[in-house]
């Protein structure tokens, strides 16, 4: 077996006297400081890069996607597969990948296909890309069909991060909402209290109300932050330990306003777009249904497209599954039957999530320029209402005299 690749930094001086610095790849010190000399490069220090896992950084699909278009053009070009894997393994920048890759390269000269390497890294290569490597491999066109998993890759975390950044931003801004609530209730409302106290009188309901609210914000803020935490970390454990629940929060996200339609229409996408990748990829239908249902990733949708591949096995077509099912659109179910029809499959469903890629598009611009306006005004409420209420005293005073 061979010999495991670590990351070397070096400082030295190149051929011209200029001082330098930079990474190389190497099984050993000692061969990192022959590549180096190789290279006109006197080596003044050099360190085994660590090998924590919180400091490699985490691989992103992205990065996988970058992989596996690189890859591609090399093959494309001639450069056999292991020539290919150093040469990209060298330009890898990310630790974590340029590990993975590593061990990878070993495999696949100790005699491994790139698929069977590949599938010891679950998770970073999912089982949707590794069957996929295989059919390129069988079929010997793997560049071909490394670039559809590039382009498939790109195109889905696209697609992922557009409905991410839907539901984070109005997340993000009512928690700070929140945290500035929270101090202003804590810190500053009680600076005010001592005030009117000195004042003597009574004060108004509006900014009595106010007042005792902060009470019971500096009385039970750690059990409320404990309740939270409590809270969350329930929801999670009945999320992961019970089907039932996770089928009401599938349903509950799909009925939500103004983000339940973004959400159905994003599953759509992805499953339109991972069923036409694997499909034209030669996978068999059943086989690619499985697949899609999985990239849907809400689990109402897997279990209406496992019902749907039960279906086909059982000798029905894909459209007419699709059509009993009652959970995909007219559109995606009349373009399902004509691509059955005219022997395009691949191409009509492919057509289907780009169209509903651009539905998702927008929709994001549709919830941005929406909510943008009318988060601002419930947080001009939110805290307008705090200032008149510890002002309103002041005013009431102003008025007396």
């Amino acid at each position: 077996m061979k010999e495991k690749i670590h990351n070397f930094h070096f400082k030295g001086i190149n051929i011209k006297g200029k001082k330098i610095s930079g990474e190389v790849s190497e099984v050993s010190e000692a061969a990192a400081r022959e590549f180096l000399a190789n290279q006109n490069i006197t080596v003044k220090r050099i360190k085994k890069k660590t090998n924590l896992a919180f400091l490699n950084g985490r691989i992103k699909p992205l990065d996988t996607a970058i992989f596996f278009r690189q890859l591609a053009v090399m093959l494309k070009t001639g450069i056999p597969l292991i020539k290919a894997l150093q040469l990209i393994n060298r330009s890898i920048s990310k630790l974590a990948m340029k590990e993975v890759v590593s061990t990878v390269i070993s495999d696949v000269e100790g005699g491994d296909s790139f698929a069977t390497s590949l599938r010891k890294h679950p998770m970073v290569f999912d089982n949707l890309t590794c069957a996929l490597v295989a059919a390129g491999e069988d079929s010997g066109k793997l560049d071909s069909m490394l670039e559809r998993i590039a382009i498939y890759k790109e195109k889905s975390e696209v697609l992922r991060q557009k409905v991410k950044k839907a539901l984070k931003y109005p997340i993000t801004v009512l928690l700070v909402a929140l945290v500035v609530t929270a101090i202003l209730m804590i810190k500053v409302i009680p600076v005010f209290q001592e005030l009117f106290e000195s004042f003597g009188g009574e004060l108004p309901a509006y900014t009595q109300m106010v007042i005792n609210i902060s009470e019971l914000f500096q009385n039970y803020i750690l059990v409320m932050i404990a309740a939270c935490i409590v809270l969350w970390l329930g929801f999670k454990h009945l999320y992961a330990r019970s089907e039932k629940f996770r089928n009401m929060m599938a349903e509950a996200s799909l009925k939500m306003p103004i983000f339940g339609d973004l959400i159905y229409k994003s599953i759509i996408a992805r499953y339109s777009r991972t069923l036409a990748t694997t499909f034209a990829a030669g996978v068999p239908l059943s086989e690619a249904l499985t697949n899609a249902g999985q990239a849907t990733a809400n689990i109402v949708y897997e279990d209406a497209v496992e019902e749907i591949r039960d279906d086909v096995i059982n000798g029905q077509s894909l459209f007419f599954a699709m059509k009993n099912s009652t959970r995909f659109p007219d559109m995606a179910v009349q373009m399902t039957s004509m691509g059955e029809e005219s022997g395009e499959l691949d191409t009509m469903l492919d057509k289907v999530a780009t169209y509903y890629e651009s539905e998702v598009d927008t929709s994001v611009d549709g919830i941005t320029a929406m909510l943008e306006p009318l988060i601002m005004a419930i947080l001009g409420v939110l805290v307008g209402g705090l200032v008149v209420a510890m002002y309103l005293p002041i005013f009431q005073m102003g008025a007396v005299v």
